[in-house]
């Protein structure tokens, strides 16, 4: 058994290695010693390995999603390997016969999926920066809703749009960017720069969507096709070619939306108050939507204000048509409160 454990944990480097036993998720070594202190559980022992015991922690399956959020939270990736055949099928091949084991799933701040781990009222934002030559860009993703999105980003305005998406995980193969990925809040994941290959990326991004060329979604730059290819190799990394759904990539205009730096951002508490949290920010103070996707919509509204006249104006109008009609509120918003969340 410890032979496969050492196996699939040397298979998956720099993520805990959820190790699946019956009912609990056993985890050992260096794995147990970080979990036990990060999740505040007992570290025992067993069996000895080379000599010295083997230190050992474990959590139930059954809850084990509240424990996978801690670590996630504290910056830890976590490999799942699950039995993947029934114990009594091992016995055929022997008493001391071991069960099958494999990864499922890598899970990582930019990558969940289950609700229970999801802020409902924020994205969970999964980013990519590419540059080359030049020439940056910008992708993100939400796969629980499958909004994918892509934009010119220069390196200098890099900062003030992590700080405006707020993404938890970003994507990169340039470790100087350590610093203005940490101030946005964000794990920063380094990527082998053929992740980045911009012509490997087109060619992924083809076979996700199932066409020839990708000109009836837009004219991609090819710092964009690289973002967005690295984003889809590294999906198809951790959720083990069991890609998510994605919506085609929308390219989002330069210069739609105000520009605010991150300290400037930071000071006039948008989305989040200067102590930490949501309450004290202007999105506390006026945020009464109903639903789940109205409260993201919101966030994205106020975190990048448009600069569109007549789109500013459009929405002017909405608002003066439904407040101008007190019934109609009111009934949407009792018809809206049983709409579930639909995007994801």
């Amino acid at each position: 058994m410890m032979a496969q454990y050492l196996a699939i944990r040397a298979a998956n480097p720099g993520a805990l290695l959820f190790y699946r036993m019956g009912d609990f998720y056993e985890m050992f070594f260096d794995d147990a010693v970080a979990a036990a202190s990060a999740l505040d559980i007992a570290l025992t022992k067993r069996g000895t390995h080379e000599g010295q015991p083997i230190p050992m922690c474990g959590v139930p399956v059954h809850a084990s999603e509240g424990y996978l959020l801690t670590l996630i939270r504290k910056g830890f990736r976590v490999a799942i390997a699950e039995q993947m055949e029934d114990p009594a099928e091992a016995r055929k091949r022997g008493s001391k016969s071991v069960v099958a084991r494999d990864v499922v799933r890598l899970v990582t701040p930019g990558t969940l999926t289950e609700e229970s781990l999801l802020e409902a009222r924020r994205h969970n934002y999964l980013a990519a920066f590419a540059q080359v030559r030049d020439e940056g860009a910008l992708a993100w993703v939400d796969i629980s809703t499958g909004a994918f999105q892509v934009m010119d980003c220069p390196l200098p305005r890099l900062a003030p749009e992590l700080a405006r998406l707020a993404p938890r995980e970003v994507l990169a193969c340039d470790r100087g960017l350590d610093e203005v990925v940490g101030d946005a809040g964000a794990a920063l994941t380094d990527l082998h720069a053929s992740a980045f290959d911009s012509g490997a990326g087109a060619r992924r991004l083809c076979a996700l969507y199932g066409v020839e060329t990708l000109d009836g979604f837009g004219q991609f730059s090819r710092p964009e096709l690289a973002a967005m290819g690295a984003i889809v190799d590294y999906l198809d990394m951790t959720q083990k070619g069991k890609l998510p759904l994605l919506r085609p990539p929308v390219r989002e205009k330069a210069g739609g939306a105000m520009q605010i730096d991150a300290a400037t951002r930071r000071n006039l508490e948008l989305t989040q108050a200067l102590s930490g949290g949501r309450d004290g920010s202007l999105l506390a103070a006026i945020d009464r939507t109903v639903t789940a996707p109205g409260a993201r919509l919101l966030e994205r509204r106020i975190s990048a204000p448009s600069r569109d006249l007549a789109l500013i104006q459009a929405r002017h109008d909405a608002v003066a048509g439904l407040t101008g009609d007190p019934r109609l509120m009111a009934d949407l918003r009792s018809a809206l409160a049983r709409v579930p969340d639909m995007d994801r």
